[in-house]
């Protein structure tokens, strides 16, 4: 019997990925994505940037407000800030493939015209997402995974995924049926959302300290 449900229902975006092509052909399918209730409320779809033979490949929770209507993957204060802290820790931005572990962004607001919050996915809709992640990893075939926050995290290697468990550390884990080499860190909004400078500074050189891991074995 043909399942009815919508795929927005089922949660999964299995039926609009591609069974071939290269990026670019997953990005123009990844625009038309329905395969959760995300994509009601987003601009547009968010999907992955950089080149496909990158050595390295960044992944975070979802994009923001600004990614929202850009349309592209870190280019808000916190893609800025992770800019940054890849050069201090000696990995070349123009050399790493960012992407999000869900591409529609989620958010709340209280009312038209108010500023919209970001709110985290849930577990279900990163596991709905996770198609597009695992066809970007085939794609790209990096030589390490930088987990960018406990959301990134879980939707790779699992719900008891714990960042501050796992990060600074070179891991090494099967992912969609290939061994991965993996660096955890947290997200750069995390940085931005300390409470003072002091805070902020501290921060941020855990962040460069934790990529500079990364580069390392990239290196």
């Amino acid at each position: 019997m043909v399942s009815t449900k919508a795929p927005e229902d089922a949660y999964t975006a299995e039926p609009f990925v591609p069974d071939r092509g290269g990026l670019a052909a997953l990005r123009r399918a990844a625009a038309d994505c329905r395969g959760c209730p995300l994509h009601r409320a987003a601009t547009q779809t968010v999907f992955g940037a950089g080149t496909a033979h990158a050595r390295v490949m960044l992944v975070g929770e979802q994009p923001g407000d600004q990614e929202d209507r850009q349309g592209k993957p870190f280019v808000g204060p916190a893609g800025r800030l992770l800019d940054r802290a890849l050069e201090e820790a000696g990995i070349d931005p123009a050399e790493a493939y960012v992407t999000n572990a869900v591409k529609h962004f989620k958010f709340t607001q209280a009312e038209p015209r108010k500023r919209r919050i970001h709110k985290a996915p849930t577990l279900r809709e990163m596991t709905a997402c996770g198609p597009w992640l695992a066809a970007e990893l085939a794609v790209v075939e990096p030589e390490l995974i930088v987990l960018l926050g406990a959301s990134a995290g879980k939707a790779l290697l699992g719900s008891s995924f714990r960042v501050g468990e796992a990060r600074g550390a070179l891991l090494e884990r099967e992912i969609h049926g290939r061994q991965e080499k993996l660096v955890a860190t947290v997200h750069p909004s995390s940085v931005l959302r300390a409470q003072d400078d002091a805070d902020r500074k501290a921060a941020y050189e855990g962040l460069v300290s934790d990529l500079q891991v990364a580069a390392r074995a990239l290196s």
